[in-house]
């Protein structure tokens, strides 16, 4: 996979998060400001991540999916940072996944050339701008359907452009998301593509995230791999590269690794997985999936350590207006709230060496727009001015808060800068 940098772009003025820099400021010369955190040079609250876990966690997944000797094409909607994609893609993906026709498009324009997009590609102008990304001969794309009204709009409009567009047709559990649900849907999704020069089967893909059980999320990965090589048995597959199939968000990635890495069809075969979250990590809903794959898998169980959180908020005590309660300066508009409240990880207060550890019975209990509300001991050693790092629950929803996230080293110096575009 080729993969060119863009040039680095102008710091943007308008961001939160940042201190204070020139005008001819640019992403790439952050670093050269030396911005430190403990010193205040940054306004807060800020989204940072650390560098040594990051590196860490790109390590391990890409280790992680080479012993299964399958491929890693990671959900790049958790960050939608090109920078971040560009880490990811050295560390060995494959390509990045992205859930919609503008998403494929700002990835490309950062350099990224394989994009696996696990979502249907519905609407005239969604299509375009797909059509016109796949004038580029170096760039490989590929989108899921369900449904034989899809594959007919996909293949005429593909086939109007004098154009062959890669699909996977998507499985999906009864009572799920999207997916057909059985083998006669199955059945007729794969004859509309056939109908069709414009399009070209490649092969099966899942998402196993909406089961909750695994028991059942291995039956429907058995459902999967069964599918496909049916397809394949009955020559439904294109010829003009391997078959594909594809699951894993962030949460049953083991899972799927060890059923995909199993498939046999008799024909060249890339099994590709899809976890996002991995980069970040967080302390909520996926370390404790993190801690079931390490106690359960084999593999991830030689991996000490395992995955860390990378991600965290920083901000201020703005107000201690009463016994038991402080206020803190970070609401709904800078971290996620939906998996679970931020949790207070350190304290810093400005003049001091280090940060310590938070108090363990420090707890938010409510967030509104800008504002925490943090429940705390009588007579706890807090002040108007602290800084408090809060640890995070589903990473997707603090990065799309955020244009710009920093990068710290462990003596929390500013490195440089990821941009989101969401």
């Amino acid at each position: 996979m080729t993969n060119s940098s863009s040039p680095a772009a102008p710091l943007d003025v308008n961001g939160k998060g940042l201190g204070a820099f020139p005008e001819s400021c640019t992403t790439a010369d952050v670093a050269a400001l030396n911005w430190n955190l403990l010193n205040e040079d940054v306004s807060l609250p800020v989204a940072v991540l650390y560098e040594a876990r990051m590196r860490h966690n790109l390590q391990w997944m890409q280790q992680f999916m080479e012993a299964y000797h399958v491929k890693l094409a990671p959900h790049g909607k958790t960050t939608m940072s090109p920078a971040l994609f560009k880490r990811q893609i050295d560390n060995g993906a494959w390509g990045i996944t992205l859930a919609t026709a503008p998403q494929v498009l700002a990835a490309y324009q950062h350099g990224v050339r394989r994009v696996l997009m696990a979502n249907q590609l519905v609407g005239r102008a969604n299509m375009a701008i797909i059509a016109r990304l796949l004038q580029d001969p170096a760039f490989t794309f590929f989108c899921i359907v369900d449904s034989a009204a899809n594959a007919a709009q996909l293949g005429k409009f593909f086939g109007d452009q004098g154009k062959v567009l890669p699909v996977l047709i998507e499985l999906g559990p009864a009572g799920g998301r999207t997916g057909v649900r059985d083998d006669a849907q199955l059945q007729a999704v794969a004859d509309e593509i056939a109908r069709w020069p414009g399009l070209a089967l490649a092969g099966i893909e899942v998402y196993e995230g909406v089961l909750q059980e695994e028991g059942a999320i291995r039956a429907f990965l058995r459902r999967a791999t069964d599918a496909l090589r049916g397809l394949a048995a009955a020559g439904r597959l294109r010829k003009t590269g391997p078959a594909i199939i594809s699951g894993a968000g962030s949460a049953w990635f083991d899972v799927v690794a060890e059923e995909f890495s199993q498939l046999d069809i008799g024909s060249p075969l890339e099994v590709v997985l899809r976890p996002g979250c991995y980069l970040s990590h967080d302390v909520g809903i996926y370390r404790t999936a993190a801690e079931r794959i390490n106690a359960q898998n084999p593999v991830a169980r030689k991996m000490e350590p395992g995955l860390q959180p990378a991600l965290q908020v920083w901000a201020y005590v703005q107000s201690l207006p009463e016994p038991g309660r402080a206020i803190i300066a970070m609401g709904k508009r800078d971290a996620a709230f939906d998996a679970g409240l931020p949790t207070p990880a350190l304290l810093y207060r400005p003049g001091s060496v280090q940060p310590g550890a938070a108090p363990a019975h420090w707890k938010l209990s409510a967030m509104m727009d800008q504002h925490a509300f943090m429940q705390v001991g009588d007579g706890d050693d807090i002040q108007v001015g602290d800084m408090i790092a809060f640890d995070i629950s589903h990473p997707c929803l603090t990065f799309d808060k955020w244009r710009q996230v920093l990068l710290v080293n462990e003596h929390y110096g500013v490195t440089g800068v990821a941009e989101t575009f969401f």
